[in-house]
C-alpha cells in the first residue's frame, strides 16, 4: 500500500471527520492530519439543521448525536425594550418529524470522531499543515507527507492552503458553555434578545457532554471584533449586570461565567473561494467559504459539503479531477443563496445601524407571519430551501 492510494484530510473539524467517516465506508483509504497532539473541537455549541441530520444517519452518527443533543423546535427573539417578537421561526410542531439539533461541539466531534475511526481512517495528530505541492503536504518541523491520491482541505478559516480572502465582519460574539440552571426558559428553543441590532444575547440547550449527564447550555454574547479587550477590561460584573437589565432571564446562565477567559471570543468573516478546487486539492467548509452563524448553517454547510463530494467520487468512476469539478458545481447555488441571505440577514441583528433594526421589527417581522413566508423561512433554516445537491446520482 502506498500513500498515494490514500486521500489526506487536512483537519479532524466537523467536515473534515465528516469526510472521513463516509468515503472510509465507502473503500477509500483515508489518512487525517490534525495539528493538535490530541484530537479536540474548538468551541461551544451550534445546531445541526435537519439538512445535516441526514447526513449524520447516512454516515451512521445519527442516533449518537440524537442521544448527545436536544430538539429544538422553535427560534425564538425579544427585544429587550419592548418585549415584542422580532423573530419566529418554528421547525415542525413538538415531536414531528423536522427540528434542529442543539449539540456541543465537544460531542458532534466525539461522534463524528467515532465513526470515522469505526469506518477505517486513520488519525495522524501533532502534524501542523504549512502548505502542499504536487499533492505533497508541508508540516511544521516534520517531514513532507505525499503524494496523494487527493488532498481534502477541511482546515477552517485558517487554512493554509486555502487562497481566499474573506471580509471581516463588524461583530462578533462571545460564547460559553455552562450548566443549565433552574430556569423557566424551555429546553427545546433557542432564545435570543436585541437590543436595536448593537446587542444580541441568546440561549442554546445543547444536551450533555459525552459521559456526563449534566444538561448544558451554549450562551453567546453579541460584541464588535474590535471590542474584546474593552470588555475585559470593564469585568464580569458589571456584564453580568447590563445582561441582566436586558434579560432577566439571562442572569443565571451568565453569574456561571466567574473570569473572562470562560468566554471564547468568534470573529466572523464572509467570502467565498470561486474555484474550491485545483491541482489535487479540494476545499471544504469554511476554507471553501464562510458567512456569519446567523443562520445556524455553518456546520451543515460542512456537512453537506462532505456528503456531496462523497457522492461526486462515487458519480465520477475513479476519475478524481472530474469528481471535484463536479462537487463544485453541485455546491454552487446552495452555497451562494445561503451567504447572500446570511449578508442580507445579519445586519439586522448585529450591527450599529439605527434603520435596520426598525425595518426589522415594524416591517421585517410582520410579514413573516404572513403566508406562505413562515413555510420559506422554516426551510430556509432547516437548509433545504434549495437542493443541496446537484449531482445527478446521489449515494444510497
Amino acid at each position: 500500500m502506498t500513500q498515494n492510494d490514500h486521500i489526506a484530510i487536512v483537519g479532524a473539524g466537523i467536515g473534515g471527520l465528516a469526510a472521513a467517516a463516509a468515503l472510509a465506508q465507502a473503500g477509500y483509504r483515508i489518512v487525517i492530519y490534525d495539528q493538535f497532539d490530541q484530537a479536540r473541537p474548538v468551541g461551544s455549541g451550534l445546531v445541526i439543521q435537519p439538512v445535516g441530520l441526514n447526513v449524520l444517519r447516512h454516515i451512521g452518527a445519527g442516533d449518537a448525536a440524537l442521544a448527545l443533543g436536544t430538539r429544538i423546535h422553535r427560534m425564538l427573539g425579544h427585544e429587550a425594550r419592548g418585549g415584542h417578537r422580532v423573530l419566529d421561526v418554528h421547525y415542525d410542531r413538538p415531536g414531528g418529524a423536522r427540528f434542529g439539533l442543539g449539540i456541543h461541539r465537544a460531542a458532534l466531534f466525539q461522534v463524528l470522531l467515532d465513526a470515522a475511526i469505526n469506518a477505517g481512517a486513520e488519525l495522524v495528530t501533532g502534524h501542523r499543515v504549512t502548505g502542499q505541492q504536487n499533492r505533497k503536504l508541508s508540516f511544521s518541523g516534520r517531514q513532507d507527507a505525499g503524494p496523494f491520491r487527493m488532498i481534502i482541505d477541511a482546515g477552517g478559516a485558517s487554512s493554509p492552503l486555502s487562497q481566499m480572502r474573506a471580509r471581516p465582519l463588524g461583530y462578533g460574539a462571545l460564547w460559553a458553555t455552562v450548566d443549565w440552571p433552574e430556569t423557566n426558559l424551555p429546553r427545546d428553543e433557542l432564545r435570543q434578545i436585541y437590543r436595536k441590532a448593537s446587542h444580541m444575547l441568546g440561549v442554546l440547550p445543547v444536551g450533555t457532554l459525552p459521559g456526563s449527564t449534566t444538561q448544558k447550555a451554549a450562551i453567546f454574547w453579541s460584541l464588535p471584533s474590535s471590542s474584546y479587550q474593552d470588555w475585559c477590561h470593564r469585568g464580569i460584573v458589571q456584564w453580568q449586570t447590563e445582561a441582566a437589565a436586558l434579560w432577566p432571564d439571562y442572569a443565571a446562565f451568565a453569574q456561571q461565567i466567574t473570569m473572562p477567559d470562560r468566554m471564547t471570543m468568534a470573529r466572523y468573516s464572509h467570502g467565498t473561494l470561486r474555484k474550491p478546487w485545483g491541482d489535487g486539492v479540494v476545499h471544504i467548509g469554511d476554507s471553501a467559504h464562510r458567512a456569519s452563524p446567523q443562520l445556524g448553517q455553518g456546520a451543515n454547510m460542512a456537512l453537506l459539503d462532505a456528503w456531496t463530494l462523497v457522492a461526486a467520487l462515487q458519480e465520477a468512476g475513479g476519475d478524481d479531477d472530474h469528481a471535484m469539478k463536479l462537487y463544485a458545481s453541485a455546491r454552487r447555488w446552495h452555497v451562494r443563496v445561503y451567504q447572500a441571505m446570511s449578508w442580507a440577514f445579519t445586519p439586522q441583528y448585529q450591527s450599529d445601524s439605527r434603520v435596520l433594526p426598525l425595518l426589522r421589527d415594524r416591517l421585517f417581522f410582520p410579514m413573516s407571519l404572513v403566508p406562505p413566508i413562515p413555510g420559506i423561512l422554516s426551510r430556509l433554516v432547516c437548509g433545504d430551501l434549495l437542493p443541496s445537491n446537484g449531482l445527478r446520482r446521489e449515494r444510497d
